[in-house]
């Protein structure tokens, strides 16, 4: 088989293969329909976080785009099954719901980036909402096979939009139900409980797969505790390959450069802290490729492109005035020259300009610590496995 990369865990391994498959079952659990199919090929390459594209509609369809769906479970030595749960809510889903044992699937896979793991013992928080929480069961069985202690934090709207809590409750040394209308659980969402969640599990990595609203407050609020996310990102796909650019979001690299990058191949798992959330669905002005963009200058790179001589080097200010401020490259505003770069957005007077650029932060805030804090000790961030 062909190799790209690496295998190790939270990177993509294997190339991805089509295969064509039985259906074996399709069951209905709770809200959602769970489809199993035989897929050894598959089975074989998949690691926790690893999505399907599926063929939907028939040779004669004209539903051209495949669905994505997050791989639920995978049993490689029992025939090479893989499973996965949708909602049946447009004709696409619904189509693959009226599936019979025997009927044959077209599906590509493993696609994406898996989840990272701890390269040691750590206790791992997992955050998921709705069927977005498919995708954190063979993850829990990953990490318990690294020796982590594994929480599960789960919520939905209503009792039966919560998949898998029975499964959480007897796998896992805790979970947390949170409902919309207090059906299961606590009422309320699950950024509600996470807090506590955090201090009673003393948590070292939370692993969320939601809405993005959701992600985005477990990234901030996970901030405050120095606690790393890996988030699933639950963006729209086309192709699911990297072609059409429809699962596109911006994300700051290690260079602190931001990109627009592709979630079906780039992710769909994030680092949280690295996803500029509130960009979602736009260009930043700042955006790697975005117009009027230009590199970041460094103290190295002289002004103009020619060196500034010796006579021009700044000087100290007269005693009882202030230094005027420095300038920068990247000052938080955008050039005057460049076109508005947001998509669908109408346009914004200066103020609310200048408080849109404040508010755009790389790294969730460290807000002095309250009553509330995490109990001082140790933290660790897992690294990945090798």
């Amino acid at each position: 088989m062909t190799t790209s990369r690496t295998s190790r865990d939270g990177e993509q391994g294997v190339a991805p293969v089509q295969v064509r498959g039985p259906v074996l079952t399709v069951r209905r659990i709770d809200a959602y329909h769970a489809l199993t199919m035989v897929a050894p090929a598959i089975a074989s390459r998949f690691r926790p976080g690893q999505f399907v594209t599926v063929a939907v509609g028939g040779p004669e369809s004209s539903m051209l785009l495949r669905r994505a769906f997050a791989i639920h479970d995978v049993r490689p030595d029992h025939g090479g099954t893989v499973e996965f749960v949708f909602d049946a809510a447009e004709p696409g889903t619904r189509w693959l719901a009226n599936r019979r044992s025997r009927d044959m699937l077209d599906a590509v896979g493993p696609l994406g980036r898996p989840f990272p793991v701890p390269r040691e013992s750590a206790s791992c928080l997992l955050v998921g909402v709705g069927e977005g929480s498919t995708v954190l069961f063979p993850l829990a069985d990953r990490l318990r096979e690294r020796r982590c202690q594994v929480d599960f934090l789960l919520g939905a709207r209503s009792a039966e939009h919560v998949f898998g809590a029975l499964r959480a409750r007897r796998t896992a040394r805790s979970a947390t139900i949170t409902t919309g209308d207090g059906s299961l659980g606590t009422r309320g969402v699950v950024t509600d409980m996470l807090s506590q969640v955090i201090h009673e599990a003393r948590t070292d990595v939370i692993y969320a797969s939601a809405p993005l609203s959701v992600l985005r407050d477990v990234t901030a609020l996970a901030g405050r505790y120095d606690i790393p996310v890996q988030a699933c990102v639950p963006e729209a796909m086309g192709c699911g390959t990297g072609v059409c650019m429809t699962c596109v979001l911006p994300v700051v690299g290690s260079d602190g450069i931001t990109r627009i990058v592709r979630s079906c191949v780039d992710g769909p798992v994030f680092r949280g802290d690295m996803v500029r959330w509130d960009d979602v669905g736009s260009i930043p002005f700042d955006a790697l490729g975005a117009p009027g963009w230009k590199p970041p200058r460094t103290a190295a790179d002289p002004p103009n492109g020619r060196a500034t001589p010796p006579s021009a080097s700044i000087r100290p200010s007269p005693p009882g005035q202030s230094s005027p401020p420095a300038r920068s490259s990247h000052s938080g505003r955008p050039p005057e020259s460049a076109p508005s770069a947001q998509l669908q957005k109408p346009q914004q007077s200066q103020q609310s300009h200048e408080s849109q650029q404040a508010q755009i932060t790389f790294r969730p805030s460290q807000p002095p610590q309250s009553d509330q804090a995490r109990p001082s000790r140790p933290f660790r961030e897992p690294g990945h496995a090798g």
